[in-house]
């Protein structure tokens, strides 16, 4: 299975472009803008990206807000940094579909541009703790924020 990118369903033929690296030294895959989005000062929004991440079980995809759009334009991710479980991928209520959560915290609004470039996206290992069972429990049963349910 490795590791990579799909677009989801719901975006077929739409144009999206998988994330990429922007140079060989790059840590991060660039997520883009599926659509155009308007951010009114001091308000979120969950900005598709038209993409779904697949990647080794004890692996996380790590996504942080690109430099240019927290300096520029005030904008930072809602929760500082996203986390993508491996179990995210093909999930039951939304396939596994990557949104950046922005906040605007700035005085003017922010029109983001579909093909826009958000933020970046790290694939890492991690490590377990001596006892962990949680490998043991059920399966993931939902979309977004649904681990803790």
């Amino acid at each position: 299975m490795s590791r990579g990118f799909e677009v989801v369903s719901a975006y077929d033929g739409k144009g999206i472009t998988l994330p990429l690296r922007s140079t060989a030294a790059s840590a991060g895959y660039d997520l883009s803008a599926a659509e155009d989005t308007i951010i009114f000062p001091g308000e979120m929004a969950m900005v598709p990206t038209g993409v779904k991440a697949y990647m080794e079980p004890d692996e996380v995809l790590y996504i942080h807000i690109r430099s240019s759009l927290a300096v520029k334009r005030q904008l930072v991710l809602m929760n500082s940094v996203g986390v993508v479980d491996a179990d995210y991928y093909n999930n039951p209520d939304n396939e596994g579909h990557i949104f950046i959560a922005l906040w605007n915290r700035g005085k003017e609004a922010v029109t983001l541009k579909a093909g826009e470039r958000l933020a970046q996206g790290v694939f890492m290992k991690y490590l377990l703790a001596d006892g962990d069972t949680a490998g043991k429990g059920q399966d993931r049963q939902g979309g977004f924020g649904s681990t803790g349910k």
